[in-house]
């Protein structure tokens, strides 16, 4: 569309050139036409400058200026004419007549006026007539698929192996398997196994399923087809199935080969959830691919690998076995996981020689292989802006931030009653979270702005955890009202800052009564949830229990809230003046890391043992 519009656009231009350069040598002088008394009349009365003949046209040139012209009659000269008309000899002196023979250009000036219009008209409706047939020919390519072609014979990529691909071992091996296959499928075929018609990628976005799909296009040796799932969809109807078909009769010609569907919930969703029923063109396409994966004529060469976030909203019939035969389950890193892909994305980048990219694995839990590669980008240009030819560690700890909260906003600055408020409120949130079992170690605290957060208290796990406790999960209630509950004993005032602390804590109470089954109701869950194509997922969730149990349902939350809160409530009241002592030290200094905060705890603990021996000492007296 875009290079038809360009065409038009350059032809229009080249016709107004054109009709430019005919107005310029086609512009004569405007002169009158008189009749051949009025030629006598002055020519007797002497008003004539000058008189030119050329053949019949008789060319005026008045005294004034005054162009004008005439005819005369062929094969008489304007003289013997003048003559008859009772003009003398010395009036036709002052006349000054001259004759001239007619330019043979006139017949250039005759085509450029008459011929070259009509050609140049003729030539605009044949172009316009070529780009409808272009068009049409477009019109019968609708259907083809644009799918991308890498490995053997294919477009040359960034060469991505195994090797470069850290963590994710299990899912590798299954890879390894169908490139193997690929490549020595005797090996296979000669103890009865069959090649698996789909692997299906399943993980959180950005732990690396495009990444493995580009090291199996690399390392397979076969033709790799590469396309998204939107690829499929158009507004006409029919289309998706007609690529989806083109696709695989591609597939079928460069067999064997692998065929890459990216973000397969784009035309792989459960079938009847939508509005449009069995005629909805994504159903379509659906129903296409089922048949062709696994339908009468069997695919026996062609893989199809396909990625996707959301295995929950995918068709049945699409994850049987015969269709997607293998599913790989991509998880996060862990510790060790995260090192190993800092190593892999930091191989380019100089490092200086205090980084310890172990302690930077340790302090990014839930980093999917995606944010890693996004902070160790982010290290660089902290670094870059600063001038430095290396990174160092102080770069990836403040780029860790810096991808969990947002960027410093050092324009937004509080004033000194806001900074003294967050103060107090961050210290709360620390100081619950310390004397609360089983709870995370703190970092950092911190008063200084960042993304949406005027402030932060940074917890991080010392190692992997894949279960929690009902233990855990109360302690992480009362350290979200740790915050709120610091401003209403220091200010007996609350504000809107802890607004998100309570819509987590209010959503955590409920998970714990309605899906963990951690409350007084039991080991029960409560609540459908289903995901429905068009209505969205909150509309979704459907009840399955009754007003009464609704009702308790709301009573359990609220008890765990005030449970929550009474605990925070408790635990500051008793530690009043470390309260005191770490939002003053906020205010001062706007961030505490880990040492210095375990320091003042520490400190606190001493003063306070110090307090009960002498104590007991003066008991004992007694």
């Amino acid at each position: 569309m875009k290079s038809l519009v360009k065409n038009i656009s350059y032809a229009f231009l080249i016709f107004l050139l054109l009709a430019a350069l005919f107005s310029l040598f086609t512009t004569h002088e405007k002169k009158e036409e008189i009749s051949f008394a009025e030629l006598v009349e002055q020519v007797k009365e002497g008003q004539i400058e000058k008189i030119v003949v050329k053949e019949d046209e008789v060319n005026i040139l008045l005294k004034d200026g005054t162009k004008e012209f005439t005819y005369k009659q062929a094969g008489v000269s304007l003289e013997e004419m003048l003559k008859m008309y009772g003009v003398t000899e010395e009036q036709l002196l002052k006349a000054n007549i001259t004759s001239e023979r007619k330019e043979r250009s006139d017949i250039f000036w005759f085509f450029l006026a008459s011929v070259l219009p009509i050609v140049l008209i003729g030539f605009f409706f044949w172009w316009i007539l070529k780009q409808g047939q272009q068009g049409a020919a477009q019109a019968l390519s609708f259907g083809k698929i644009r799918a991308r072609r890498y490995g053997v014979g294919g477009r040359i990529q960034e060469k991505v192996t195994f090797k470069d691909v850290a963590d994710l071992e299990e899912a590798k091996t299954e890879l390894k398997e169908v490139v193997e296959f690929l490549r020595n499928p005797k090996k296979f075929t000669e103890i009865g196994a069959r090649i698996p018609r789909g692997v299906l990628l399943l993980g959180p976005p950005g732990v690396g399923k495009t990444l493995l799909a580009r090291a199996v296009a690399s390392e397979a040796g076969v033709p790799f087809f590469s396309v998204s799932g939107s690829e499929f969809v158009e507004m006409f109807v029919g289309v998706g199935s007609s690529r989806v078909r083109d696709l695989f009769t591609i597939a079928k010609k460069n067999s064997p080969c692998i065929v890459f569907i990216d973000e397969l919930d784009a035309i792989g969703r459960h079938r009847g959830a939508g509005i449009g029923g069995g005629h909805d063109e994504r159903e379509q396409t659906l129903n296409q691919i089922l048949v062709e994966m696994d339908g009468m004529e069997r695919n026996s060469g062609v893989i199809v690998l396909a990625a996707t976030n959301r295995p929950d909203i995918l068709d049945p019939a699409l994850l049987r076995p015969g269709r997607f035969d293998r599913r790989v389950v991509l998880d996060m890193p862990d510790t060790k996981g995260r090192e190993e892909i800092l190593k892999i994305h930091t191989r380019k980048k100089p490092l200086a020689k205090d980084v310890n990219l172990r302690e930077i694995a340790e302090r990014t839990p839930g980093f999917s292989g995606a944010d890693l590669a996004n902070l160790a980008n982010e290290a660089a240009i902290l670094a870059a802006r600063r001038n430095k030819k290396e990174i160092s560690q102080k770069e990836f700890l403040e780029s860790i931030e810096k991808v969990l909260l947002g960027p410093e906003r050092k324009s937004h600055i509080l004033s000194k009653e806001e900074k003294k408020i967050a103060a107090y409120h961050e210290a709360g949130h620390a100081l619950v979270s310390t004397f609360s079992p089983e709870t995370e170690p703190i970092r950092k605290i911190s008063i200084i702005s960042r993304g949406l957060a005027a402030g932060y208290t940074l917890r991080l796990p010392e190692r992997e955890k894949y279960l929690k406790t009902k233990t855990q999960f109360l302690s992480e209630l009362a350290t979200l009202l740790g915050g709120y509950v610091a401003e209403k004993l220091k200010f007996k005032e609350i504000t809107t800052g802890a607004a998100d602390d309570l819509r987590k804590a209010s959503e955590l109470a409920r998970k714990l009564v309605m899906e963990y089954g951690m409350s007084r109701l039991g080991p029960m869950t409560f609540g459908k949830k289903e995901s429905l194509v068009f209505l969205g997922k909150e509309i979704t969730e459907q009840r399955n229990f009754s007003e009464e149990v609704a009702e308790r349902i709301d009573e359990e939350v609220e008890r765990f809230v005030k449970e929550a809160y009474k605990r925070a409530e408790k635990i500051l009241k008793t530690k009043r003046a470390l309260l005191e002592k770490i939002a003053n030290r906020l205010i001062e200094k706007e961030t505490i890391e880990r040492e210095e905060f375990e320091k003042l705890i520490e400190e606190e603990k001493n003063k306070f043992g110090k307090r009960s021996k002498s104590k007991k000492t003066e008991e004992a007296k007694i």
